[in-house]
């Protein structure tokens, strides 16, 4: 056996090192449903005022924002977290001023360009999208406040230099951000879907981008 380990290329030996460790600990992991509905535009139409409105509509947003599919990879620290409960990935990861991983196992390592089942295990599937990769250290999310969240999303300084169009098309187009409503058995998926995320935020935008108390 030890023969044959020596002979797998350094990659290979890590892959599966990192997928039994992951797999290990996680058996029993329960299966979760989706994240129900979210709120359309026109429900916020009999809120008078515009700024109440709009904080109305971030706060309805934030229920993607803040759901485990989305904050898992914005940590507080460099490192990611996982499942529902937000527990420690496994296996540890320190990813330092990198989106991708530390070297010798990047997040590729494990996850792949599809999420990938996993036979004879309740935790179902190993997720995957090709552009799998941790959020930039400013855009820390997990801990804060939702009205803390909303100012670090529009500050051009800490949001990857985005405008307030520049989000729209983030929340509306990017393959990344739609990957959470379709994240492979196991996991829940946050409520509503990316069209009705991202018509949240641009009604967001468009009635001042206000921020909750």
């Amino acid at each position: 056996m030890a023969d044959r380990i020596a002979a797998m290329p350094l990659v290979a030996v890590l892959a599966a090192t990192a997928i039994a460790a992951i797999i290990g600990p996680l058996r029993g992991y329960a299966e979760t449903s989706g994240g129900g509905a979210l709120k359309a535009v026109s429900d916020f139409d009999a809120i008078a005022d515009t700024g109440a409105r709009s904080k109305a509509i971030f706060e309805e947003a934030g229920r993607v924002l803040t759901h485990p599919r989305c904050i898992n990879c914005h940590p507080a620290t460099r490192t990611p977290t996982q499942g529902e409960d937000m527990r420690q990935h496994v296996p540890f990861i320190e990813a330092s001023q990198s989106s991708l991983g530390p070297a010798g196992l990047v997040c590729s390592t494990c996850h792949g360009a599809e999420n990938r089942p996993i036979i004879g295990s309740r935790m179902k599937s190993i997720p995957g999208n090709a552009h799998w990769q941790l959020a930039p250290a400013s855009m820390a999310w997990q801990g804060l406040t939702m009205s803390e969240i909303c100012q670090q999303l529009k500050d051009t300084s800490r949001n990857g230099n985005r405008s307030h169009a520049d989000l729209v098309r983030h929340m509306s187009e990017d393959h990344l951000v739609g990957w959470a409503w379709h994240p492979g058995d196991g996991r829940s998926a946050p409520p509503g879907s990316q069209e009705t995320f991202a018509m949240l935020i641009d009604a967001w935008v468009k009635t001042g981008a206000g921020c909750p108390d």
